[in-house]
């Protein structure tokens, strides 16, 4: 990895601000400059005799500790070193390395147009700061001059702060290939500091969970069905519809965990009437915000009443209509290193195959900033069959697989307890699937895929907004990050050489 490119400890909240000399203080002056949309705040220097053009146009807080930064410098001749941002009662410090840099076509001039003049950053201290009264931002260049102004806050939520941050990773103009070039600032300390922010989020929205049962007392269960919400309450009713008056599914339960509070009237009144018009058991649980796929359905996962956790997207549904008697007989006849964890075949609705099984791939590709060019390989899933005819008999038969995908997982209770469920570091959705098949190999069971035969509607269960983009980013980092040893495992390709996916 470049040099430059190293992840390095670049924010840090402390417990007070030091004392500022006169001398640290730079000059400021002028009127500001804003996007469209964000509260301007300060202009830090006009440029002249008191630095390169610049300003600092929003500071958002949040009470837990969150703490976003936007603006521009003209800063090519004289880069930023750091930045420091003092409130009342607590002071954030930044590396320059740590800060994305982005175009920014609505400049004066067009200055921003052909050079990275635009920046965001981030920090989490994870500790309750004061919000009230104004701030200070110091930003220190390369030959030691220091600009400063002062900033007036925008007191907001650590989720809204979140998710700023991801629409602005979603949204940046970058010069090269947009994941690779989030994924260099990410591994420069803004995405270990995302990460703690979001573990603060999850941490308060599954604290007190909301569960509520309908429908008949169950006996002896096969399975749980745990299906995640978020944003679209009708793909309850229409699941219980749709799995309901098939053979064998009265030894199911269902468990709908809601990441959208702001809709648990609609969906307990979906479940009540489901569970009654249907015959279905059917728990609800509600989080208090959006935690997220990996949170959400490890919550759901603890209260379900079998010893079989069966995950599936509200967007899948059973093509074949005998699917719950043939997921029971896999569990009955195959041996358990093909039954510990196991995905389905999932196919589009217009017939042809969506996925049979999951292989890893990487993408290599060069970011330019400053006139340096930096290089980065991220790893990437990819679906076996993916568009294939429906009964392509390589991609449909069972087999062992690098991974499965999350919109449907059959998993034993105990060894899904045993890897500690989804990772809650992966934000939102995207690679917690994949993450956890890795985990499940490193243990010793290979995912398996099974010819279950599912619909699956990709990408029509849920409500998706920008803020999703961009943990798609931060997710494809952190993946590649933890799993960038994947190739010296034989984990890598179509054809993994991995000991424990050579036999079928």
């Amino acid at each position: 990895m470049p040099e430059s490119d190293k992840p390095a400890d670049v924010a840090r909240v402390l417990d007070a601000p030091p004392a500022a000399t006169q001398a640290d203080k730079g000059h400021a002056g002028g009127a500001a400059s804003s996007s469209p949309g964000l509260p301007s705040v300060s202009l830090a220097s006009r440029g002249g005799d008191s630095g390169p053009a610049n300003a600092v146009e929003a500071l958002f807080l949040s009470p837990d500790g969150g703490v976003l930064i936007l603006g521009w410098a003209y800063d090519v001749f004289d880069t930023i070193a750091w930045m420091r941002i003092t409130g009342a009662d607590w002071r954030l410090d930044l590396e320059g390395s740590s800060l994305a840099r982005v175009r920014r076509a609505d400049l004066p001039g067009g200055l921003g147009v052909s050079a990275e003049l635009g920046y965001f950053g981030l920090g989490f201290g994870d500790r309750a700061i004061g919000c009230s009264g104004s701030a200070t931002v110091e930003i220190g260049l390369r030959s030691g001059q220091v600009l400063a102004a002062g900033a007036t806050p925008s007191v907001v939520s650590g989720e809204q702060i979140r998710d700023i941050a991801l629409a602005y990773i979603a949204r940046a103009h970058r010069a090269g290939e947009a994941q690779i070039k989030a994924a260099g600032y990410l591994g420069r300390g803004m995405g270990d500091q995302l990460l703690a922010l979001n573990h603060s989020i999850v941490r308060r929205c599954i604290a007190g969970p909301y569960l509520e049962r309908f429908g008949p007392e169950v006996g002896d269960l096969v399975g749980s069905i745990v299906v995640c919400l978020y944003g679209r309450p009708e793909f309850l009713f229409l699941q219980a519809a749709l799995f309901s008056n098939r053979p064998g599914i009265g030894e199911y339960e269902f468990i709908y965990v809601l990441n959208s509070p702001e809709l648990a009237e609609a969906v307990l009144n979906e479940a009540r009437s489901a569970a009654m018009i249907y015959g279905l058991a059917i728990s609800v649980v509600v989080l208090a915000g959006n935690a997220g796929f990996a949170a959400a359905n490890n919550v759901a996962a603890r209260v379900a009443r079998s010893d079989r956790l069966v995950f599936v997207n509200p967007d899948v549904f059973p093509k074949d209509p005998n699917w719950a008697l043939r997921h029971s007989a896999v569990l009955l006849s195959r041996p358990a290193r093909e039954t510990t964890l196991f995905g389905a075949t999932l196919y589009y609705d217009n017939g042809s195959l969506m996925h049979g099984g999951m292989y890893l791939d990487l993408d290599v590709g060069a970011t330019f900033s400053r006139e340096q060019a930096s290089r980065w390989g991220l790893l990437r899933v990819e679906h076996y069959g993916k568009g294939a005819p429906p009964d392509d008999a390589e991609a449909t038969r069972p087999r062992p697989v690098t991974a499965v995908t999350g919109a449907f997982i059959s998993a034993e209770r105990d060894w899904f307890e045993e890897l500690s469920g989804f990772s809650i570091d992966y934000m939102l959705g995207h690679y917690e699937d994949a993450d956890l098949c890795l985990r499940s190999l490193a243990g010793g069971v290979a995912p398996w895929l099974h010819d279950l035969k599912l619909w699956h509607l990709e990408g029509g269960g849920g409500t998706r907004h920008e803020p999703h983009e961009g943990a798609a980013h931060v997710n494809r980092w952190l993946f590649t990050t933890r799993w960038r040893g994947v190739g010296a495992e034989g984990l890598l390709g179509r054809n993994p050489s991995h000991p424990l996916l050579g036999a079928s």
